[in-house]
């Protein structure tokens, strides 16, 4: 059995806190004055993120997460604001509180592919992520799952490369695939007053920014949003 090696693992510490919406409130308050808003961001400063998650008939990605393995991977088509100028396929891999995620261009078309079950094309593609997928897809059956949507609001830091996130509206497609289609149904998974607070940096997190993220019930959570989900479905 090979034991994995943190210190060969070079990714980024992740915290997910589950905030109230007047905590995200008194936190923006406080953020807006030493960090920077993300410019990708639209008027109200918050885009929209859909994913659709991989996973297998034995919910193998989601079962990883709940039993905590200690080192586990998760593949999801991502694009932002419902444009499929630029859709992305996603790995992200996760060692204790290090993340690490790798990612590659495809097309509306390729995505279409595979969520009918059409994956051949993938085994000598050039892109690496794609070959991997494919493995990933014959060996334990993945396929595309389930669509996760939520608004996310970020802040920059550029010391410690830090990124604060506040994610809300987070909904799920009861299984439903159609990444493409802006109208497919979602409902809604987290509590209405709920907001997922995250804390992403490289090696450390400078003390100025750790003191204003003090807030008064402030919870710590393993839950993902893809977890989440799930649990509807």
């Amino acid at each position: 059995m090979t034991i994995p090696n943190p210190n060969a693992f070079k990714g980024r510490v992740e915290l997910k806190h589950e905030i109230t919406k007047m905590d995200c409130f008194l936190l923006r308050q406080n953020l807006q004055h030493i960090m920077k808003r993300d410019p990708h961001a639209g008027a109200d400063g918050k885009y929209l993120i859909r994913s659709v998650y991989f996973d297998n008939f034995a919910d193998k990605v989601v079962t990883e997460k709940k039993e905590g393995f200690y080192r586990r991977d998760k593949f999801r088509v991502r694009l932002y604001n419902h444009s499929t100028d630029i859709i992305h396929l996603e790995k992200k891999s996760k060692m204790n509180n290090l993340c690490q995620k790798q990612k590659c261009r495809i097309t509306a078309e390729e995505y279409e592919r595979m969520r009918h079950d059409d994956i051949t094309w993938m085994q000598d593609d050039s892109r690496d992520l794609l070959r991997e997928l494919y493995v990933q897809m014959t060996m334990f059956q993945l396929k595309p799952i389930t669509i996760v949507d939520y608004e996310r609001e970020v802040f920059i830091y550029e010391y410690g490369n830090v990124r604060v996130t506040f994610d809300s509206s987070v909904k799920t497609s009861f299984r439903n695939t159609d990444l493409l289609n802006p109208d497919v149904i979602m409902i809604d998974t987290l509590e209405p007053n709920m907001v997922v607070l995250e804390v992403k940096y490289d090696e450390y997190l400078p003390d100025i920014i750790s003191k204003l993220l003090q807030v008064s019930d402030r919870r710590k959570s393993a839950i993902s949003k893809y977890q989440i989900s799930r649990m509807f479905g």
